[in-house]
């Protein structure tokens, strides 16, 4: 199966030689295309810097970062503008949307930069907005839509490229449940019906579970990793709660 994602051997260091934090700790692994996978750990362990380095927001101090067989960690200017805009979907916990555009607009923006003709943009506009179940709030601005439907936007504006790689950055953290429920489903769907590749991170066993595969951070190094494989959602949620009681201590002291 193809790899859209590749980590190898990746490390962040902050601060100086005085004071020297190693955020992420010779981290190696792969995504397939097609996949859904989560990424866990507590509070500092490396998992939003990691989702950093992959987004190209921060850089790794060594080893490599390739999507679709490119190095990424080797882009610079126009050429790393043009990956992001063309190969990666953002989608974050506070939706960063443009509170004076609609959700059309909102989504429409990413296109636009592409370029892409008025009656094939408005025809992808109105598919991802039937595939999120957003048809009805296109015409309203941010202020007039609840936080599930502007997250729901947010992702759709994430999609509409046809991105290699969606990334998620606690994307159900500002729901109520309810919200977050209709999101994951609709992840579910984008993931299994439209083949989109999401790397996820988050803190929440609920929301983990709807991945195929949760990548357990602890202290900037890989803990462990589960697959859901046949397994109903709610017996990988029990097996998730399993590994998160151990990220206080040692994944051997279990076995």
């Amino acid at each position: 199966m193809e790899n859209i994602l590749k980590i190898d051997k990746i490390e962040k260091y902050y601060g100086n030689k005085s004071s020297l934090t190693k955020a992420l700790n010779n981290i190696s692994f792969d995504v397939a295309k097609g996949e859904f996978v989560a990424i866990m750990g507590a509070s500092g362990s490396g998992k939003t810097t990691l989702l950093n380095c992959i987004s190209t927001i921060d850089k790794v101090t060594s080893g490599h970062i390739y999507v679709a067989g490119e190095d990424i960690t080797m882009l610079k200017g126009n050429k790393l503008n043009q990956f992001r805009r063309e190969e990666l979907g953002f989608i974050f916990q506070d939706f960063n949307l443009l509170d004076t555009l609609t959700a059309y607009e909102n989504i429409a923006l990413a296109l636009s930069i592409q370029n892409v003709n008025v009656h094939k943009l408005d025809q992808r506009i109105q598919k991802v907005a039937t595939d999120l179940n957003i048809k009805d709030v296109l015409r309203k601005y941010p202020y007039q839509m609840s936080g599930g439907q502007k997250q729901r936007v947010a992702s759709a504006r994430a999609i509409i490229t046809n991105p290699k790689l969606i990334l998620a950055d606690e994307p159900t953290g500002a729901l109520d449940s309810k919200s977050a429920k209709m999101l994951l489903e609709r992840f579910t769907y984008l993931n299994k019906e439209l083949a989109a590749t999401i790397l996820m991170v988050t803190h929440d066993a609920f929301t983990a579970s709807y991945a195929s595969r949760v990548i357990f951070i602890k202290d900037g190094k890989l803990f462990n990793e589960i697959h859901k494989g046949d397994s109903s959602r709610k017996m990988f949620f029990d097996q998730i709660i399993g590994v998160v009681t151990l990220l206080g201590g040692d994944l051997n002291d279990a076995l």
